[in-house]
């Protein structure tokens, strides 16, 4: 408000290095503070005086010039882009072949900055030529550079498989996948992440990720003390397991829906959502894969998901996964109903139909996890107690299991008599000609007459 930009441009041009270097550190901590200030930066004509001056400086001033862009372009697209929009790509990949580490460092940070926010400013830093110098850095002695540039990478890779395939050119996976067991935790998280990023976008890049052999030595992240390092490893896990039975075959093979199944155990909140998705995306793809969930143990740890979770996303992904792990026949289901999932899954849509917008996908995700399960269930004591409780549109999958059994099974169908069930379905509502009322006439028809009266 008292003009200070414009008394501090003049400065970056001043005889005195130490008042050049002061003068852009303090223009960067004001850019930094919120958008307002990063954008009177770009008005007031400073990105200009600032990279003119970044080759021909010392390593100092070079460094808080990098802190600058990175300040700017941190805020928003539009002002990531009025960066690109005044050359300073090309000097700031000069920078990340400076023979400081700090140097580099900055360079690599403000580069990372301005290509997380979209594909478009990321295929710019990549034509500026910054992916190979990046893959250089992440084999520099310098934990804090190797940190920065492979979160780099992780930034260039996110957005489309063409600039993932780009970082894989320039040979970043083998030297990521090296530095997996490094002890450095936030080193560790990046290199997770940035292979995460590689991995996701499509079977090819996932092959190439486990080409590198980062199984089994992955898993052992899983158990790693910090939570960012066990949600990023299984978030590696994840996006490698979506893509083909063939790869979630070769997870299973290593070890690592046992892994993730502890890792799930041991933890809260967030850090277990990639690891629910996981198993999830694993008893998709085949009967054999999500028995090989079952056989792990894998149905009690995300029950208590369920149970434990107060967040609507996480108790959603785990209703999802659940009915993967249940859809396929009546012995997955059944496995699913022993652990009496059922009514807690009941319970949960019957909840989130009554409350707000959103709800509506942790809704959507519970009823189809139930019908999922329910319309492979043949296990009777696990359906039996949700006739007291079901909506009608629940109703009729659970009746029409019982009409699918009943008749072939006569212990069955006396205990359904005894224990009140044949009674509960003579009280049920059902619109005439209806697939409801089918169910019904065919359960009523299994008895005689006078026990249906």
């Amino acid at each position: 408000n008292s003009g200070v930009m414009s008394l501090l441009r003049p400065l970056l041009l001043d005889v005195v290095p130490t008042i050049q270097q002061t003068a852009a550190l303090a223009l960067g901590r004001l850019a930094n503070y919120n958008d307002a200030l990063a954008e009177a930066v770009v008005k007031g004509n400073i990105l200009p005086h600032l990279v003119c001056s970044l080759s021909e400086q010392n390593r100092f001033y070079k460094k808080a010039a990098a802190f600058v862009l990175r300040a700017v372009g941190k805020h928003s697209p539009q002002l990531a882009q009025a960066i690109v929009q005044c050359g300073a790509l090309e000097m700031l990949v000069i920078c990340l072949e400076d023979f400081d580490p700090g140097v580099k460092e900055a360079a690599s940070w403000a580069l990372g900055y301005i290509a997380r926010h979209n594909s478009e400013l990321s295929q710019a830093v990549v034509d500026a030529g910054a992916v190979p110098l990046l893959v250089l850095c992440i084999q520099e002695p310098e934990i804090a550079l190797k940190r920065i540039a492979a979160s780099t990478l992780s930034d260039i890779s996110k957005h489309s498989p063409e600039l993932a395939q780009t970082v894989v050119d320039a040979g970043a996976i083998a030297h990521l996948a090296q530095m997996i067991l490094n002890p450095d935790a936030k080193l560790k998280r990046q290199v997770l992440s940035a292979l995460s990023q590689i991995a996701k976008h499509s079977v090819d890049l996932a092959e190439l990720v486990v080409e590198a052999e980062i199984f089994p030595v992955v898993l052992t992240c899983l158990k790693d003390s910090d939570e960012y390092v066990k949600k990023n490893g299984a978030t590696l896990i994840r996006e490698i397991a979506k893509h083909t039975p063939e790869l979630s075959q070769l997870i299973v093979n290593a070890g690592g829906v046992a892994a993730v199944i502890d890792c799930i155990g041991s933890c809260r909140g967030t850090v277990r959502l990639p690891g629910i998705m996981m198993l999830g995306y694993v008893a998709a793809h085949s009967e054999n894969l999500s028995m090989a969930v079952i056989v792990s143990k894998g149905i009690p740890p995300l029950c208590a998901c369920l149970i434990e979770e107060h967040e609507d996303h996480i108790k959603a992904a785990a209703a999802w996964a659940l009915g993967q792990v249940g859809r396929h026949t009546p012995e997955h289901a059944r496995a699913v109903a022993v652990a009496n999932v059922l009514p807690t899954l009941l319970a949960m849509y019957m909840d989130t139909r009554s409350s707000e917008d959103l709800q509506m996908k942790a809704s959507i995700f519970t009823k189809k996890a139930l019908k999922n399960i329910l319309q492979k269930c043949t296990y009777l004591p696990a359906l039996e107690p949700l006739l007291h409780d079901a909506p009608p549109n629940i109703m009729k999958h659970i009746v029409g299991q019982f009409s699918k059994v009943l008749p072939h099974d006569s212990k069955a169908r006396r205990l359904f008599v005894t224990t009140g069930g044949l009674k509960k379905v003579q009280e049920i509502k059902a619109e005439p000609g209806s697939l409801l009322q089918e169910y019904i006439n065919t359960i009523n028809n299994c008895y005689p007459e006078e026990i249906v009266r």
